[in-house]
C-alpha cells in the first residue's frame, strides 16, 4: 500500500545543538530512492521490504529544495538491481524542475548510461559495481569526464564490499576500494552500512572513523542508519563531509526544518 509523505514540520528543540564544525552547506544530503518512478524505502536493501511513499518524486525534491537544501542523493533500485539504467526520465524531470545537485546511482555499467545520466541532469555519477568488478573500465570513464565527476559508492556489509543492489557481497574490503580510487583522483565517497540501512537506529560512526583516520583527506559522506539530530551531529564530529538522510525524513524522526541548522 502507498503511504505518500507530504513532509510536515515539527517545532525545533531549544536544546538541539548547533553544530560547531565548519560550515558545509553540503553536508546534509536527502535521499530518493527510486522503484517504477516512485519514490520509495527498503529495509536493509530487501526490494522485498520495499514502502512506497509519493507516487511523485519531483514533489518530494521541491519540498527539499524549498526547505533550503542544496544536493539530492538519487538513486534508480530497478537500474541497480537490473544492471541498466531504468529511470532516467526521473532524473531528467527533477533536474529540469529545481537547483539541486544530483548525484545519481543505479544501474550504470557502461559509457552510454554514463552519457545517459549527464545528459540527463546528474551533477555526479555515483558508482558501485562497475568500480569493482571493472576497474579497467570505470578507470576509462574517470578520464574520459574526470575524476571530479563521479563518487564511489562504498556499499558495505562487515567492512567488505557489497554490490549489485547489495545483493552480493565481493572479497574487498572498503578500505581496499577507497584506496584504489583515492589515487586515481576521486574525492568523493559515500559508505552505508546495508547492516544498518533503514532501520533508523544509527549510523556506522565506528567504521566511519575508521575510514577517516586512513584517508583523513578524503570526502566521506555516511549513509544508513540516520535517525536523529544526535547521529547527524557525531557524523560531524567523526570527520564525515556529508550524511545521506532517508527514512528519517519520511518517518518525521527529523523535520526539514531541523535540518536547516546544519546548512
Amino acid at each position: 500500500m502507498t503511504s505518500k509523505i507530504i513532509l510536515t514540520e515539527r517545532p525545533v528543540p531549544s536544546s538541539a545543538p548547533v553544530p560547531v564544525h565548519e560550515k558545509n552547506e553540503a553536508f546534509i544530503i536527502p535521499a530518493i530512492d527510486i522503484i517504477d518512478g516512485k519514490c520509495v524505502r527498503l529495509t536493509r536493501g530487501d526490494y522485498s521490504l520495499k514502502k512506497v511513499y509519493n507516487e511523485d518524486p519531483l514533489e518530494v525534491a521541491l519540498q527539499f529544495e524549498q526547505a533550503g537544501l542544496r544536493r539530492l542523493h538519487l538513486v534508480d533500485l530497478d537500474g541497480a538491481r537490473e544492471g541498466a539504467v531504468k529511470n532516467w526520465k526521473v532524473l531528467e524531470k527533477i533536474a529540469g524542475k529545481t537547483k539541486l545537485l544530483i548525484d545519481f546511482s543505479g544501474g550504470i555499467s557502461d559509457i552510454k548510461s554514463v552519457d545517459i545520466s549527464f545528459n540527463s541532469g546528474a551533477s555526479w555519477a555515483a558508482i558501485g559495481s562497475i568500480a569493482v568488478k571493472d576497474a579497467v573500465e570505470f578507470t576509462g570513464w574517470l578520464l574520459a569526464y574526470g575524476p571530479e565527476k563521479f563518487m564511489i559508492g562504498a556499499d558495505v556489509k562487515n567492512e567488505q564490499i557489497a554490490i549489485r543492489g547489495w545483493t552480493e557481497t565481493v572479497e574487498l574490503s572498503v578500505f581496499d576500494l577507497i584506496g584504489q580510487y583515492k589515487t586515481k583522483g576521486v574525492q568523493q565517497f559515500f559508505c552505508t552500512d546495508v547492516n544498518r540501512d533503514g532501520l533508523l537506529e544509527g549510523p556506522a560512526i565506528a567504521l566511519y572513523k575508521k575510514i577517516m583516520n586512513q584517508y583523513p583527506s578524503v570526502n566521506l559522506i555516511a549513509s544508513g542508519g540516520i535517525s536523529n539530530l544526535k547521529d547527524l551531529e557525531e557524523l560531524r564530529e567523526a570527520g564525515c563531509y556529508g550524511a545521506i538522510v532517508g527514512k528519517a525524513i519520511y518517518e518525521n524522526r527529523i523535520s526539514l526544518k531541523e535540518l536547516t541548522k546544519f546548512l
